[in-house]
């Protein structure tokens, strides 16, 4: 009980010392869980989400302009630091209806690539395995890129990194496919955007092989 009493007297001792930190403290957390409500009320309102990251797997079969997510995760899952997601969900809400490509700076652009390229190859590392063992796999190249819509009738703004077939991108149908939902008539529109960025910026892509 003395051992009780001694620790009941220390604390009171300690808040008595230090009421103003402590207030201070609490005032600082007390504001701080309002702003994250009200910021999180807010994106909600606009469906905005930049502290996500969706990967999708865009394509075309028999005719129709296909759209599946292969993963979606917190940015900070992905990317890990705290500078560079802030430099991401910056670059996230300065894309354009024309241009959907994360602005981001030329010399970081692989930094980031190069992360959410790591997570889609831990996804499909199965492949690997499999052909290091001798066994049967389909092998093919693809192109990812982070872009964030603001055409069209987009639902929700996130972080999305695309992931498309090399010769695809590269040899994309002049004829628009159709389309599952219309408002995949949006991602169309990216599709042929970023055709276009692969010639024109080929360091906003990065290349990978999946196998499967």
């Amino acid at each position: 009980m003395n051992h009780w009493q001694q620790f009941l007297d220390a604390v009171g001792d300690y808040l008595h010392d230090n009421w103003v930190k402590c207030l201070t403290a609490g005032l600082f957390m007390a504001a701080g869980w309002l702003f994250g409500k009200r910021r999180a009320r807010t994106e909600f309102r606009k469906r905005e989400f930049y502290d996500r990251i969706n990967v999708s797997l865009n394509l075309i079969h028999s005719g129709t302009l296909q759209i599946r997510t292969i993963l979606e995760k917190g940015c900070a899952e992905v990317f890990l630091n705290s500078a560079a997601i802030d430099q991401l969900n910056q670059a996230a809400r300065e894309t354009s209806e024309n241009d959907p490509l994360l602005p981001l700076p030329k010399d970081d652009y692989w930094f980031f690539l190069n992360a959410a390229l790591n997570e889609v190859a831990e996804h499909f590392s199965l492949g690997q395995l499999r052909r290091d063992l001798g066994q049967p796999v389909v092998s093919q190249v693809y192109v990812l890129c982070l872009t964030s819509e603001q055409a069209g009738t987009i639902r929700t703004r996130k972080v999305r990194a695309m992931l498309i077939q090399k010769k695809l991108l590269t040899n994309l149908p002049i004829e628009a496919p159709k389309f599952e939902s219309t408002h995949h008539g949006t991602r169309w529109q990216t599709l042929q955007i970023l055709a276009r960025e692969y010639v024109e910026n080929s360091y906003k892509f990065i290349e990978m092989e999946i196998c499967v």
